[in-house]
């Protein structure tokens, strides 16, 4: 598949919570249709997000989580590693692999379970996995700009690609 891209300027919060309601919605949307990834997982949807630390991974992650109807705190899986939610039928799986040493590590905690139809997967720092991990569906950079970011949204399969058309078109 060709890569599209969408780059998108956040100049300040509200820009980024404004971008994780709008992927919260066409994510939402289209959960109903899973795909067979290259691990033969039927798996919902997921989303990698990398940038520099303070770049607003977190930040959009959350934003993206409330839009979903998460209710209550929302923190960061830094620490824990995973920080799990459950929205109607729908399972919500945030991972940070920050503190990472070994791609391996991803595997070792049992994470690939989690790539199932009825969960949407955001994982922060997928390159700390270095190319274990499955194919996202979307992947996210964010980088700072002046006082603001840039998110570089890069769609890896059909459906991402279809989501990257529906965001551009909000």
């Amino acid at each position: 598949m060709s890569t599209a891209e969408l780059t998108i300027e956040l100049p300040d919060e509200l820009a980024t919570d404004t971008l994780g309601r709008q992927l919260a919605t066409v994510l939402l949307d289209s959960t109903k249709t899973n795909e067979i990834n290259e691990l033969g997982i039927n798996s919902g949807a997921s989303v990698y997000l990398s940038g520099d630390l303070g770049a607003g991974k977190t930040a959009l992650v959350r934003a993206l989580l409330r839009a979903a109807g998460v209710t209550g705190r929302i923190k960061s899986p830094s620490y824990a590693l995973l920080e799990s939610y459950k929205v109607s039928s729908l399972y919500f799986y945030h991972i940070d692999f920050y503190r990472f040493n070994d791609p391996s590590e991803w595997q070792d905690a049992g994470f690939r379970e989690l790539f199932r139809p009825d969960a949407v997967v955001l994982i922060e720092w997928p390159e700390k996995a270095d190319g274990q991990l499955p194919t996202p569906d979307l992947m996210i950079s964010l980088s700072y700009k002046g006082e603001g970011r840039v998110a570089r949204i890069e769609a890896q399969t059909k459906r991402g690609a279809a989501w990257l058309t529906t965001l551009s078109e909000m």
